[in-house]
């Protein structure tokens, strides 16, 4: 049986972001998607080094596109989150649920 994948804050806001961008999740739409919708600018190692691991646990796939013109040839990396990455993220955010019960922290949602 594989062991239970945990993730941290960033990782969790990054699969986010891999699943609201669907089909066009790639290095540069999500950096753009974490600006926007998280208020988060992330330097673009940060990101690739977050990507890599996300894949080396296995809850994020990869496939490169086609080379582009407008890239100079290079093609886009192209991400989407496995089964276990949706478990994984579903378990984080229970968890946060859980926390959350009872508390006033976020104006009376979860009190």
């Amino acid at each position: 049986m594989k062991p239970t994948v945990n993730l941290g804050e960033f990782e969790q806001l990054v699969l986010l972001a891999i699943l609201r961008l669907g089909n066009q999740a790639y290095g540069v739409t999500i950096r753009a998607e974490l600006a926007e919708r998280g208020g988060r600018k992330v330097a673009p190692g940060a990101l690739y080094t977050a990507l890599e691991r996300l894949e080396a646990k296995g809850v994020i796939r990869s496939r490169m596109g086609d080379p582009t013109p407008q890239r100079g040839g290079r093609a886009k990396r192209y991400v989407t989150v496995t089964t276990a990455g949706m478990q994984a993220l579903k378990r984080a955010l229970q968890a946060y649920e859980r926390l959350l019960e009872g508390l006033d922290v976020l104006g009376g949602a979860h009190a």
